[in-house]
């Protein structure tokens, strides 16, 4: 995990630190198996190998921009200001570690055999209403997404009475503006 984010952060070209990326969102997953949470070391994979680091290297892929390297004044002193910050983001973390107790007790409730039974009681008993409520909320936005998709499908102002009828129209179709050369 360390070596492939300082990977991330100490290498020139963009894409292999995006690469990198998954490497380092990989190595959290499999600290979580470590740690006895199957659930959510696969959705740290679902979600941020899946679905985040391909949006990143999407982003950088669309963008393709070049820039020439110009020298910045006074980066000598910006350089030592990051170095103390991670020294003392390190030693924060590594004065942290050394003082945890780290033995769990075998009567301990953070001792669970199965996460993911235990997430799945928990959804449909104590929080039922909050999980159906996202349900439906998830739903609408996925149609939302859809009609703003699909502009095609969406009728067209129509003359009645000397009255346009604007409803289900959006004010501009992009497929229109490409057939029509503009």
């Amino acid at each position: 995990m360390i070596g492939t984010a300082l990977g991330v952060v100490l290498l020139d070209k963009i894409v292999y630190s995006a690469f990198l990326l998954a490497g380092v969102f990989l190595s959290i997953s499999g600290l979580y198996i470590l740690l006895n949470a199957d659930f959510v070391a696969a959705a740290q994979i679902l979600v941020y190998v899946g679905a985040v680091n391909v949006l990143i290297l999407f982003a950088i892929m669309l963008v393709n921009k070049t820039e020439n390297f110009q020298e910045v004044k006074g980066r000598w002193i910006r350089q030592i200001a990051t170095a103390l910050v991670c020294f003392g983001l390190f030693a924060l973390l590594a004065t942290m570690v050394l003082v945890t107790p780290w033995q769990l007790s075998v009567i301990s409730p953070a001792i669970i055999e199965n996460t993911i039974v235990t997430i799945g009681k928990h959804f449909f008993s104590d929080y039922l209403l909050p999980f159906e409520v996202l349900s439906v909320l998830l739903l609408m936005a996925m149609v939302g997404a859809i009609i703003l998709a699909r502009r095609d499908l969406i009728p067209t102002a129509q003359k009645t009475r000397e009255i346009y009828t604007t409803s289900l129209t959006l004010p501009e179709k992009p497929r229109d503006l490409i057939s029509s050369g503009k």
